[in-house]
């Protein structure tokens, strides 16, 4: 039997600054391979390449990663600043609708970093360009240097609701994380509940109230040694069940019978 199919959503990059590649991180591929046990398939993130109703019906879920680009202001409805940083446009229009279709669908979807604010924007909500500029909060930015394992080093805990989805899918209410983020929720979209916040108050995992599927969100970056990690392990693997039970109840047979 084929596995499931996961739509991972990339970022445009100019490559040596003369060509423009569609691109993924290894890493969450890796991560939707080994730990989700799916087929990774890369989506070029643009509309006018691929169509969010074409998406639906090729892909099983949707991992929405992280990346340099952030959501434009535009569409929550603020001003553009120097501290909002770069955009992608095309990036922002496929994925706020995709968010949207899924989780009116049920269809599994699983936000990391860019894609958790993605996921809060599409449901209505607001971002702050910088968050290590409010009063109390850390500074949540990737360390300019060091090796990877440095950078995405795990560097603060994050609380989860007794009770609520996060405790229950990980088994313990405060676990450790990396960080590598510079905007962070403002306020929360329609239905988006916070169920996960950092030392410093900042929300750091989030799910759609009353989702009809997975419909899960983190800040941090799980992807990074998602296959040894115990944080990691137990969210990718929940994501690859949902994108499971999403492909066995919309196969179709075969043959048809007479």
């Amino acid at each position: 039997m084929a596995r499931a199919v996961v739509g991972i959503i990339g970022n445009k990059y100019d490559l040596e600054n003369r060509y423009m590649v569609h691109a993924n991180g290894e890493m969450n591929s890796q991560a939707i391979a080994h730990v989700a046990d799916c087929v990774p398939l890369i989506v070029p993130s643009d509309p006018t390449l691929a169509q969010v109703e074409d998406l639906l019906e090729v892909c099983d879920g949707f991992l929405l990663t992280g990346g340099r680009p952030n959501v434009h202001p535009e569409e929550y409805g603020h001003e553009e600043t120097e501290a909002h940083g770069a955009f992608d446009r095309a990036r922002d229009a496929l994925c706020l609708e995709l968010v949207r279709a899924c989780v009116t669908r049920g269809q599994p979807v699983l936000g990391i970093c860019r894609g958790f604010q993605e996921v809060n924007v599409a449901m209505g909500g607001t971002l702050h360009p910088e968050i290590r500029d409010l009063p109390g909060r850390d500074n949540h930015r990737m360390p300019p240097d060091g090796t990877l394992e440095e950078q995405f080093a795990l560097r603060h805990t994050v609380s989860f609701t007794p009770g609520g989805p996060f405790h229950r899918l990980m088994g313990q209410t405060e676990v450790m994380t990396n960080t590598l983020h510079g905007q962070g929720i403002e306020e929360a979209g329609d239905r988006i509940v916070v169920d996960g916040w950092a030392d410093d108050g900042t929300p750091e995992a989030i799910y759609i109230e009353g989702a009809k599927g997975f419909a899960l969100s983190v800040q941090w970056h799980p992807e990074f040694n998602a296959v040894n990690d115990p944080v990691s392990r137990p969210l990718f693997s929940a994501f690859g069940d949902a994108a499971r039970a999403w492909s066995a109840g919309r196969t179709a047979p075969i043959l048809k019978s007479a």
